[in-house]
């Protein structure tokens, strides 16, 4: 039984977990503190290093998992550095997993997630969302994109089926989301946040690779590069 310690940094929380097979061993969630910054560089490795020796040390560990976005520019930017380093020095390769994916598998497990197609919304700021599609098996029905809530929602009145949605950016574009008939679980609900244990299970079927080979997923460029546009043209 493959035993995954996993990690997403692609919102604004910090998110770890080990899990054996499927069933979660250990698993921590450090959310952004209110009017504060993410604390991707200051609690990831912490957070990381507790539930790795609750679950029996890095001597249990067989592969790791990384949340590869779409997301945050610097907390992708931090996960996979963290990520990458580790694999070097215990010399263990990663298994890359999509953060839209694991979302839409945190959906399934809603009690009105089972036998839907899954819709996994993440905000993107700039008045747009990442976002990606998922059927009743899980598999990847639209690859993730970035766009506008008007455009997430042209395309949902495609859609084969009417989906159940998550995430950050379903909370922020609730309306637009429900007027193009897509179903959005309530405010409090706990599956419009990325979890570890997810990404882990997910890193199951998956194939590993050498931490050099790991890329995020952006599908824009950073702020940074489009100020930078700005300033020049």
């Amino acid at each position: 039984m493959t035993t995954i310690a996993g990690l997403d940094t692609a919102t604004d929380d910090v998110t770890v977990a080990v899990v054996s097979g499927t069933e979660p061993i250990a698993e921590s969630m450090v959310p952004k503190p209110e009017g504060a910054r993410p604390r991707h560089a200051e609690a990831l490795m912490v957070e990381l290093e507790a539930i790795v020796a609750e679950a029996g040390g890095w001597q249990r560990i067989d592969l790791l998992a990384a949340g590869v976005g779409p997301g945050s520019f610097t907390g992708l930017r931090v996960g996979l550095a963290t990520a990458r380093a580790l694999a070097q020095a215990l010399s263990k390769e990663i298994v890359p997993v999509g953060s839209l994916a694991a979302l839409a598998r945190g959906i399934a497990e809603t009690a009105d997630g089972d036998g839907r197609w899954r819709l996994a919304v993440l905000d993107a700021r700039r008045g747009q969302a990442f976002a990606a599609l998922f059927d009743p098996r899980s598999e990847e029905r639209w690859e993730p994109f970035v766009g506008a809530p008007e455009e997430l929602a042209q395309r949902l009145r495609t859609a084969p089926e009417s989906p159940l949605a998550a995430g950050s950016g379903a909370l922020r574009f609730r309306r637009e989301l429900e007027a193009a008939g897509a179903g959005v679980l309530p405010d409090s609900d706990a599956a419009h946040r990325v979890r570890a244990r997810h990404v882990c299970r997910l890193a199951q079927g998956g194939t590993p690779f050498p931490p050099e080979a790991v890329q995020p997923i952006y599908l824009r460029p950073p702020d940074a590069e489009l100020w930078l546009d700005r300033d020049t043209s």
